[in-house]
């Protein structure tokens, strides 16, 4: 599998410290940051294409890795949430918002014998 796509993306949830909201958030922002026209251009099949999120949060046991996964369009996927991102009080009104990095890879299965640099034609 080679890495083809690496998108980042930031999420918040402001009022009720849900993780898994801002987590999706923060895919979701990625997702909309790239178009996967590559695969439609190369004639690519997406059922081979793997999808590993990596999510960052404060309090990483508290998110849903299923329903992120669930929420991706294309691929094969898989989600990990570690710590990471960022808790920001609101000591005025008593809240706390937080903060998610999501991190999107999509892996294909290429076999540099099938590909190769095509030079243009000289005149």
């Amino acid at each position: 599998m080679k890495r083809l796509i690496l998108e980042m993306g930031m999420g918040a949830d402001l009022y009720g410290l849900d993780y898994t909201k801002a987590a999706n958030r923060a895919v979701q922002d990625a997702l909309r940051h790239s178009s996967l026209i590559l695969f439609r251009s190369l004639d690519l099949d997406v059922d081979k294409m793997e999808v590993r999120v990596t999510i960052g949060v404060q309090e990483p046991e508290k998110i849903d890795t299923t329903a992120i996964a669930a929420t991706l369009p294309r691929g094969r996927a898989s989600v990990i949430a570690q710590k990471g991102g960022q808790n920001v009080s609101d000591a005025e009104n008593g809240t706390e918002h937080a903060i998610a990095i999501a991190a999107i890879e999509a892996y294909y299965p290429i076999s540099p014998d099938e590909w190769r640099l095509s030079h243009p034609k000289q005149d």
